[in-house]
């Protein structure tokens, strides 16, 4: 893809605090610098900066940036225990899954990435029009425990509803999201709790209708839906690093903020060039107004989250100490450097 002088800016940021810390650490040089992220609308910095070499013209010619498309969380996380991956953008569920099996070793949140973006599309034909007409109904959500499954669970919970497996009435079924839209198109299953774009796919491509939108049952309608999550040992290792990486996704944040249409139009390039197919101009605009794109990882939804996700046994029989899963120092240097508010 053409480069966009976007990258001018995103760079003078990088090289600025490049000044301001040195020349850097001596091992920084020959590095490389393994990345993980999906071809999603919610991981739209990563998309958009690997598109347009934005990390790597920030990293400089002397760091290698390797990345890899992942479609899964846990496929990320089993990269990132096996030394494969350094820097990864990632739901939350899966983040709190690898920090609770490494004991709080493996990895440390430095930034958010996305809020929202994540609903549940219903069938018309299927009925339902209230939380009772969901008893005896087939729900998908895109993997066992994944950040939508939990929410789901979650959600017929507070209803006073359970999954089948429970000795409930709502048969829960984790089905990859490409499948979900067919066995939606079918007739198979009478809804799903689905990212974007598929929630805007479901409506658009099969006819169905937003039962619910997930932002209505958070705060303010926040919650956080993708992170920035650094191997431990890479975060201690290369600071200056992270750093630059971080510094180019808070300007990337705040330039796709800005001029939404733009990147929206870079996104779709990208992702057809990553899957093959590009989304149509509806569906995308749906599913984007759904999101906001965002540095802050809005804490406070992650830890009911994992709540949730251990009061639905995922997260073994004690509740897990998540109090040092985030590491903002950094991210906090660069909003400050940038008179912008840090996180508290």
């Amino acid at each position: 893809m053409r480069k966009s002088t976007i990258n001018i800016l995103l760079i003078l940021g990088a090289l600025l605090s490049g000044l301001m810390i040195g020349c850097g650490r001596a091992d920084s040089n020959n590095v490389t610098v393994r990345i993980g992220y999906f071809p999603n609308i919610t991981h739209s910095q990563a998309v958009i900066g690997v598109a347009n070499d934005a990390f790597q013209e920030a990293l400089g010619p002397d760091v290698t940036v390797d990345v890899k498309v992942f479609n899964a969380g846990p496929a990320v996380i089993e990269a990132l225990f096996a030394g494969g991956i350094d820097l990864a953008y990632i739901g939350p569920n899966p983040a709190i899954n690898g920090y609770v099996r490494s004991q709080g070793k493996a990895l440390r949140i430095v930034a958010g990435a996305s809020s929202g973006g994540a609903v549940f599309v219903v069938r018309p034909d299927a009925n339902i029009n209230t939380v009772e007409d969901l008893n005896g109904k087939k729900i998908a959500s895109p993997q066992l425990g994944n950040t939508q499954d939990i929410a789901l669970r979650a959600f017929l919970k507070a209803a006073g509803l359970s999954p089948s497996e429970k000795g409930g009435t709502v048969q829960v079924l984790p089905v990859a999201n490409p499948d979900i839209l067919t066995l939606f198109l079918k007739g198979d299953i009478d809804g799903a709790w689905v990212p974007e774009p598929w929630g805007a796919r479901l409506i658009k491509e099969a006819g169905g209708k937003l039962f619910l939108d997930e932002r209505s049952i958070w705060p303010e309608g926040k919650f956080n839906t993708t992170n920035v999550i650094a191997r431990t040992e890479f975060l201690e290792e290369h600071p200056e690093l992270v750093k630059k990486w971080l510094e180019v996704h808070v300007d990337l944040t705040r330039w796709i903020n800005n001029h939404p249409e733009e990147a929206k139009k870079m996104l779709n390039a990208e992702n057809k060039r990553l899957t093959g197919k590009a989304l149509e101009e509806d569906v995308l605009d749906d599913a984007f107004s759904r999101i906001e794109v965002t540095y802050d990882p809005i804490k406070s939804s992650l830890f009911t989250s994992a709540l949730w996700a251990y009061e639905a046994g995922f997260l073994g029989k004690e509740k897990p100490d998540l109090s040092g899963i985030y590491d903002l120092s950094l991210l906090n240097q660069i909003l400050e450097e940038r008179n912008l508010e840090p996180i508290r």
